[in-house]
């Protein structure tokens, strides 16, 4: 998040990430090529049957009659702003198992690819093809890959480009059977309107149904999922069945559950049900001007005070202080701004410090700066009286050591320590400490796809690289609310980069918090679900405060989906789950939302009848 004016553009550093790996993929792999008797596993490669078993970002794509390599049709996808019309299909394959992709296309900046090898995914392209032209590439899958992404797409603000004849030959797979019944469900502890609830994988599996008193309440492509809408002290008994091609197994042994009595909010942490969080600019001045504690509107149930700052990049040794008078001449005096957060916590909200931002680089990468951090932080905490901590890392705070490659088990020690400084001071606060998270999607999401410098290096050090400390930190967790702006376009855990901007946006990056999702691909590796009380949708409050500005309409749209699963509100996605206990919004910020006469709160407010 921006010190001064909008955020820093992560679309950015992402293209540029983007470019490189684009750079690398044009390398065909060294595999041999599949055998003569290989069969062609692509569905409707031809395109004879329009889309059929093909998805394309944003509507782009369609089939057409000409121009065609052979047959009567062919796709005809148009790139469209930031979206490359990128249209795939996921195809069932053998695991350690050798594949030659091939595709015939027409147009500039063409590309042609495959992902989730569990190898190193590949691509190929044409610069300039006039006329159809055959791009092929090989790869050899993983030891536990079962599926891979064929996909074509062109380039930012070329024509549209054509397709045809696409085929993926290789060993075809054995016929399915229907997976045996999920074994060891347990439950996590339950809250007064939800059950945390995991299982051991079942051999075979393609998603899990959870059942309660018998009746299906949501599926999930994880080993865990949380079933929300419960009422306080009540009694429950939940059930697991596996999923995949061949149909749906038995279900699991039972496990009866009983919620927690009601009061304290959906987690029991002081917050309402639905929560509003925002960013005060407290330290600084900016187009939006400074806007004093006292005045912070009543919606906001959350405030986090931007921002704490280090030293330097790497003492640990953090410092906040209010606006100087020259920069905000109507900053409060620190006796008022200190009671006017004991105001705030009298009517019910929250006070965190939020400790970098744009400006803020914070790397721990010795224990003396882990202690520095710990002690600095706790003397904010304990001057201003406040509730938490908010961490809000960005640029190269955090990135991830070469060979770190398991975030159930990080190495590297700016994440060792960042991890080892918040637990010190959860169990120095003890259970009313509010910790939040605000990671942009680079950090979190992106993980989903690369995470790190990769088995083979190369990759951006820094994808996915809040996802260790996420989780060494979910149980103390309060609040997650990843910046859903300044990003780059984002595969969801339907095969597709969605964009933001729109409801379609929040919606796919929300499910996969909501749902888990493998990391860097590798279905061993699987990123558990949060809570949906956890989890909170992070935005600008309006067009000036960050790139990414999504409408009142749409806002309520993705809400609609996320927590109601309304058709509609979803458009083409499917979420994984129906989380009517998502905790609520994120914006940065307060400041700006004032500026733009509230309009984000009141949004919010009338969502939910407040």
């Amino acid at each position: 998040m921006a010190r001064t004016g909008p955020p820093v553009r992560f679309s950015g550093l992402l293209a540029a990430f983007s470019a490189a790996l684009l750079a690398a993929g044009t390398l065909v792999a060294t595999t041999p090529a599949a055998g003569a008797a290989d069969a062609d596993l692509a569905r409707n490669g031809g395109f004879e049957a329009g889309l059929d078993g093909w998805s394309c970002t944003g509507g782009s794509g369609t089939a057409v009659r000409a121009p065609v390599h052979s047959g009567t049709s062919a796709l005809r996808a148009t790139p469209a702003g930031s979206d490359q019309a990128r249209c795939s299909q996921t195809v069932s394959v053998r695991p350690d198992s050798a594949y030659t992709l091939g595709a015939w296309v027409q147009g500039s900046y063409v590309y042609l690819g495959a992902s989730g090898t569990g190898t190193t995914d590949v691509s190929t392209w044409t610069q300039s093809a006039d006329a159809y032209r055959q791009l092929t590439t090989t790869f050899r899958t993983g030891p536990t890959t079962t599926s891979v992404t064929v996909y074509t797409h062109g380039w930012y603000g070329t024509p549209a480009y054509h397709a045809d004849d696409l085929t993926l030959t290789g060993p075809g797979v054995d016929p399915v059977a229907v997976p045996a019944a999920p074994t060891g469900l347990r439950a996590g502890t339950a809250t007064a309107s939800s059950v945390p609830l995991s299982w051991t994988a079942s051999a075979g599996a393609t998603g899990y149904r959870v059942h309660r008193d018998g009746v299906k309440v949501l599926d999930t492509t994880g080993t865990s999922a949380t079933v929300t809408g419960l009422a306080a002290s009540s009694a429950y008994r939940f059930q697991v069945s596996a999923v995949n091609a061949a149909g749906e197994s038995a279900r699991s042994a039972a496990v009866q559950v009983t919620t927690a009595a009601g009061g304290g909010g959906a987690a029991g942490d002081g917050l309402p049900d639905h929560a509003l969080v925002g960013y005060l600019h407290s330290s600084f001045a900016n187009g939006s001007g400074y806007t004093r504690m006292a005045d912070v509107p009543d919606s906001w149930d959350v405030i986090n005070l931007a921002f704490g700052e280090p030293t330097s990049v790497t003492s640990g040794d953090i410092r906040f202080s209010l606006c100087p008078v020259a920069e905000c001449p109507n900053v409060e005096s620190e006796a008022e701004f200190k009671a006017a957060v004991k105001a705030k916590q009298a009517a019910g909200k929250k006070v965190l410090i939020s400790i970098g931002g744009q400006n803020g680089q914070v790397q721990l990468a010795t224990t003396a700066a882990r202690d520095a951090f710990v002690r600095s932080v706790g003397t904010i905490i304990d001057t201003y009286g406040l509730d938490g901590l908010d961490i809000d890392f960005e640029g190269h705070s955090l990135s991830l050591a070469t060979g770190d490659t398991d975030f159930r088990s990080p190495t590297t020690p700016v994440i060792v320590n960042l991890i080892s400084a918040v637990k010190s001071l959860k169990a120095r606060y003890g259970a009313g400490f509010v910790l939040t998270m605000a990671p942009e999607t680079f950090f979190v999401q992106l993980g989903h796809q690369y995470y790190g410098s990769g088995p083979w290096g190369g990759q951006d050090p820094r994808a996915g690289a809040y996802l260790p400390v996420i989780h060494a930190l979910r149980d103390d967790l309060t609040l997650l609310h990843v910046q859903d702006y300044n990003s780059g376009p984002v595969m969801g855990l339907d095969g597709q980069y969605h964009s933001m901007g729109g409801a379609d946006f929040h919606i796919a990056m929300t499910d996969m918090l909501l749902a888990g999702f493998p990391v860097a691909g590798d279905p061993a590796r699987v990123f558990p679900a949060l809570r949906p009380e956890q989890v909170a949708v992070g935005l600008p409050a309006s067009t000036q405060a960050g790139n990414g500005h999504t409408s009142p309409a749409e806002v309520t749209k993705a809400l609609d989906c996320l927590t109601k699963k309304a058709e509609a509100a979803c458009g083409s996605y499917r979420t994984h789950g129906t989380w009517s206990g998502l905790r609520g919004l994120m914006a940065w910020s307060i400041n700006w939302d004032r500026f733009g006469n509230g309009e984000f709160a009141k949004n919010f407010d009338a969502y939910f009848g407040r």
